[in-house]
């Protein structure tokens, strides 16, 4: 997300590489990035506590305030002053649209009407929502409660019904950070330019392009829900990385395998278990070690 390493990575060099041409831009970015390091923990930690039951604590509600705030806050620094001034920088324009895409993805995970993932807050439905009762004999009675129905003069209410304060009605408890809605498209469409964007300008072996991919096909599976795209995309991904000729240093090196091993193992995931395991007569041994062994180098990634 907002919040990989490799992403930091690159926030941090190009707000080195920026400051003396563009100040203003590379203060920007430093803010980016301690956002970015910030909501990293708090992504960690909200996985960490997310129940099987999806019922959220008021522990895990400050988190996802907190979350859906930081994420807030970067979107716009993002868009206001780092998407209009990133048309001259190759890796900085690729970062600035994957980390819009990024905060978008935060936002469906946590705070999308409707929900589609279990580390959100809920929005209630209004249809199941209690409403009040004016004939439970708790009213101040009057002279013509005992007139007819005919009989009763009707009453002009000014004003009408006096709704709830944000965060305690039938919308999201956290409306009054973001404005409900659908985000879900959006993000895709961003995720979308982001990927488009890497393939026009990046390599394949080239770690910003491959955080791009490896989220955008985590978004797919965990929001989009389409797994055969996440599977297809990610083995496309790896695909051309072992396709790649270019020389990459020794920590893009690094970056890469990691990600190569990520993305490897979202070419399998949804699979049923047959396929997942596939039966040895060793055992599950020798999987256990090639999962925990390092990765290969990938042809051209030297």
């Amino acid at each position: 997300m907002a919040s990989s390493e490799v992403d930091q990575k690159f926030l941090g060099k190009a707000a080195k590489a920026v400051e003396h041409e563009n100040p203003l831009l590379a203060s920007v970015l430093y803010k980016i990035l301690g956002l970015s390091i910030n909501l990293s923990h708090q992504l960690v930690k909200a996985k960490k506590q997310r129940r099987p039951d999806g019922t959220p604590t008021s522990a895990q509600l400050d988190l996802s305030f907190h979350i859906i705030w930081l994420s807030r806050e970067g979107l716009v620094l993002l868009e206001q002053y780092v998407v209009p001034m990133v048309g001259a920088y190759t890796e900085l324009k690729v970062l600035a649209y994957k980390l819009r895409a990024s905060f978008y993805h935060i936002f469906v995970l946590f705070h999308n009407t409707p929900p589609v993932s279990s580390m959100g807050v809920n929005t209630p439905d209004p249809q199941s929502t209690p409403q009040s009762r004016l004939d439970k004999g708790k009213g101040i009675a009057t002279d013509d409660d005992d007139a007819p129905p005919t009989a009763k003069p009707r009453r002009n209410f000014e004003g009408g019904p006096v709704g709830p304060p944000p965060g305690f009605g039938p919308e999201s408890p956290s409306a009054f950070l973001l404005k409900p809605g659908d985000y879900l498209p959006i993000a895709h469409q961003y995720f979308k330019e982001a990927a488009e964007l890497a393939d026009k300008i990046l390599w394949g072996s080239h770690s910003l392009r491959l955080s791009v991919k490896t989220e955008y096909a985590a978004f797919l599976y965990e929001c989009v829900h389409d797994a055969e795209g996440s599977r297809k995309l990610a083995k496309e991904t790896v695909a051309q990385v072992y396709d790649a000729t270019e020389g990459i240093d020794n920590d893009m090196f690094n970056d890469a395998c990691e990600l190569v091993t990520v993305l490897g193992k979202m070419m399998k995931r949804g699979l049923n278990s047959s396929h997942k395991n596939p039966p040895s007569s060793t055992g599950s041994q020798p999987a256990a070690r090639t999962e925990q062994g390092e990765p290969s180098a990938p042809p051209g990634m030297i």
